[in-house]
């Protein structure tokens, strides 16, 4: 058996000597395997879970699964690494299947560690994902491409290495819905499933059944995280745990440094090594910043931000139990195994500047903490602008200079109100392009139209509708203030608050109806709108007719580009989960086609490209989009826009963990 530095180098030969950058089959992909040429891998059989030390990988193939089939594929996404050309669904599958292997592939699994819910687990890795190797794409760029649920590997511990149709679905959605919203993030090529069966207790409730297997293409830069870095950490003071590599620190510095000079070419060579890494993590900590401003202007929440899913990129990595808010509430958890709400909506700054901080903590050996921290104070400032940026964008706000306090008062005050009404997160910031300030008529029409986009009472007695018994909640309540120390530890009593004032907040709606609820909106809507009427009209002050029109136009054009009309609401994911687990995968494809348009009214789908030439069943997603059929007779909405309204009521009740 050749070593791994041998079928490295033939690899590296071979992908030197081929003939065009713009490859169009499978088998022609230009794979340059840096990452396994750079730094050290473990080379060990069979597969069985284990510590992997001194090493940031390990070689592990895929595991094949039974009938693999396409579920949807990406064409935005394959053309990343040059499959643009003749390629059936049939091929797609074998391959992003885990069944065949291509030339020039060395699948291999990352080994990292990572702070889980505030605590250090200790060796995590790719227990469920398989890299293929990295790609060079069109122009010379670098994508590393990476099977999502191939089977064991190293890192699997007890499972069993495999994801499921109804997660792999999510993410695959996902991560091209995050793309097509200017979101930085990790790409998906395709969805393939199979007739491979694994055992999964779907709502941890003891009662298991089978589901297809399912495996997830993703495609991104890089995928080293802050996790990465921590497998050199010595025992956690809570925890006892340690990294599998604790205490290497000449590995440390290689890591660090090949991932300077590999993906932060804007950072100078001429500087001194300390200053090239203070300046890596100094543009890891203003990315990441700007990352989750991004995600709070859209109403995502993440779910599960652990240091182990935090890319240096500042891209948005490893989506699980991830949510768009529907109705705005700061204190939106998406996880439902999140009980203390660590990571709700409103948390999410905090997390990501939390995990920084323990980043640094992994690179101390090797960057002073005191240098590395007013780097980390950064943080605030760069999140704070971004976010003030592009909620003005939202707003379609033009003058910034000297309107910084006021513009924030009137987002708080937007929030505030948004809250109280139950306000839709994503319809809401639509319907504002509606307002004419030099109308005062409008503002009218305008609160009208908002109040259609807040909760019913219906919806908010769902919502908070307690989990259990009026007598059990009773009996916690006098335990709580009695004998408080029963519950152990304090964190345990924050789910138990939740739920006592959900239950308040139940009973306190009963005496709601619904006609009351509607004016009581419609009256704060009025308040907010006039403050924001007034503000829209120091835009245009002093402006004469002409230069008016086009002010409007200019305000209506931003807004248009920074409003989505639609995001991967959960329901929305569920209708194509519940159709696919039944054979039927076009909703997904078409809910893929809505998605890669989230900013226009009606989207065109765009022609096919990867199944060009592929047989007439074998249609690619893009091609299965362009078929949507149209509304039922005597009914003017289209598909696409059936997904502009407020969520069905039994949303609500659809839980992600």
């Amino acid at each position: 058996m050749l070593s791994l530095a041998r079928q490295l180098a033939g690899v590296h030969r071979r992908t030197s000597a081929c003939h065009s950058a713009a490859m169009s089959t499978l088998t022609n992909l230009r794979f340059d395997n840096l990452q396994l040429r750079s730094l050290p891998v473990e080379e060990k059989e069979p597969i069985r879970s284990r510590q992997v030390l001194n090493a940031c990988f390990s070689l592990v193939k895929p595991t094949p699964v039974e009938n693999p089939s396409l579920v949807c594929a990406s064409d935005d996404a394959l053309n990343l690494v040059g499959i643009t050309g003749n390629v059936s669904e049939e091929e797609l599958a074998e391959v992003f299947s885990g069944n065949s292997i291509l030339p020039g592939s060395t699948p291999a699994a990352h080994c990292y560690c990572g702070h889980q819910f505030g605590y250090f687990s200790g060796q995590l890795g790719d227990g469920a994902a398989i890299s293929l190797g990295e790609v060079l794409g069109r122009n010379d760029e670098r994508w590393e491409i990476q099977l999502k649920g191939a089977g064991l590997t190293p890192f699997s511990r007890t499972a069993d290495g495999r994801k499921v149709l109804r997660s792999s679905i999510r993410e695959f959605l996902c991560s091209e819905a995050m793309h097509h919203l200017g979101i930085p993030t990790t790409r998906a090529g395709t969805c393939v499933t199979s007739d491979t069966q694994v055992l999964r207790d779907k709502f941890y409730t003891g009662q298991s059944a089978y589901e297809r297997a399912t495996v997830v293409l993703r495609i991104s830069p890089t995928f080293l995280r802050f996790g990465s870095f921590e497998i050199f950490k010595s025992p956690d003071e809570s925890t006892g745990r340690a990294g599998p590599s604790e205490g290497d620190v000449q590995l440390l510095e290689k890591l660090l440094d090949f991932a300077i000079h590999t993906y932060f070419p804007q950072i100078s060579t001429s500087l001194s090594t300390e200053e090239q890494r203070l300046g890596f993590f100094r543009e890891v900590v203003e990315s990441t910043a700007r990352l989750v401003a991004e995600w709070q202007c859209v109403g995502f929440c993440h779910g599960v931000l652990n240091t182990d899913n935090m890319s240096i990129m500042g891209i948005t990595i490893d989506y699980g139990p991830f949510g768009f808010m529907d109705s705005f509430n700061p204190n939106f958890i998406c996880n439902s195994s999140d009980e203390e709400g660590r990571y709700s909506y409103k948390k999410q700054p905090e997390m990501c500047r939390w995990n920084l901080g323990k980043f640094a903590e992994a690179l101390s050996p090797v960057l002073s903490q005191e240098k590395t921290s007013p780097l980390l104070d950064r943080f605030d400032s760069v999140y704070q602008e971004h976010y003030l940026l592009k909620m003005r964008q939202k707003l379609g706000l033009v003058r910034t200079d000297g309107f910084k306090d006021h513009d924030s008062e009137l987002l708080e005050a937007l929030f505030e109100t948004m809250q109280k009404t139950g306000s839709d997160f994503t319809n809401t910031f639509l319907l504002l392009a509606v307002l004419q300030p030099s109308d005062e008529v409008s503002t009218e029409r305008c609160a009208s139209e908002l109040a259609k986009q807040c909760s019913t009472v219906a919806e908010l007695r769902a919502a908070c509708k307690p989990q259990i018994s009026d007598q059990q909640l009773g009996q916690l309540s006098q335990l709580m203030q009695v004998q408080p120390g029963l519950f152990g530890d304090p964190r345990a009593l924050g789910p138990i608050k939740r739920e006592l004032d959900k239950a308040q907040r139940y009973k306190a709606l009963e005496a709601v109806s619904e006609e009351s609820k509607q004016a009581e909106d419609r009256t704060l809507w009025i308040k907010w709108l006039d403050m924001y009427r007034k503000r829209l009209l120091l835009d245009i002050e002093n402006l004469s007719a002409d230069a008016l029109l086009e002010a409007h136009q200019k305000r209506r054009d931003m807004m248009g580009r920074a409003n989505p009309k639609v995001v991967l609401r959960n329901y929305i994911a569920q209708q194509a989960i519940e159709k696919a687990e039944k054979g039927d995968f076009s909703e997904v494809r078409r809910v893929l086609a809505m998605l890669q348009h989230p900013f226009d009214a009606v989207p065109e789908p765009q022609a096919a490209t990867v199944t060009a030439g592929a047989q007439p069943e074998a249609a690619s997603c893009a091609a299965a989009a362009a078929a949507v059929p149209p509304p039922p007779e005597g009914e003017t909405a289209t598909p696409w826009e059936d997904h502009l309204k407020r969520p069905p009521l039994w949303a609500a009740s659809l839980k992600v963990s």
